[in-house]
């Protein structure tokens, strides 16, 4: 099944108004905004944010990327404890994810020290956690869609014998 063309337009602009976004897809307005209203109220369109440039704002989070490995449970495999994960303030996204590990988290804070109690105090201190593999983000180059660096285009200097 594929992704309704409103549904796309908005997880790429968000903040367009609903009289362009009919004008694109050549509908009414008024449905247009019945539509979302209806996907905000059952569910889903959860949310909308603005991708923000670390480099720019002067707001630089720590963010990692950590590879969790559980022990699935009973009758309930990876939900339960992934949600529970995902509760967590640090925790910016959570995925249940194939190859060697099982959930894949993303969490953010103020400081390397920071993340590293989060991952020693609180994430593999649960019951049913493993093992898990922190990784630091050094630098983005795309995030949601949006391209952080502008091109660069390098000139190469001619070679003369």
């Amino acid at each position: 099944m594929s992704l309704d063309p409103l549904l796309q337009l908005l997880s790429r602009k968000a903040r367009i108004s609903h009289a362009e976004l009919a004008e694109w897809l050549a509908i009414a307005e008024d449905e247009v905004a019945r539509r979302i209203a209806t996907w905000e109220q059952e569910g889903t369109i959860l949310g909308y944010h603005a991708v923000i440039n670390p480099e720019i704002s002067g707001h630089t989070p720590v963010s990692a990327f950590i590879e969790v490995r559980v022990t699935p449970e009973r009758g309930g495999g990876f939900d339960r404890l992934a949600t529970r994960i995902s509760r967590f303030d640090q925790v910016v996204s959570c995925y249940l994810a194939s190859g060697g590990y099982d959930l894949m988290v993303v969490v953010e804070g103020g400081d390397l020290r920071e993340v590293a109690r989060f991952v020693s105090e609180k994430l593999s201190s649960l019951e049913g956690v493993l093992s898990t593999a922190t990784h630091f983000r050094l630098k983005t180059y795309k995030e949601n869609g949006f391209l952080f660096a502008a091109e660069t285009t390098t000139e190469r200097l001619a070679v003369s014998p």
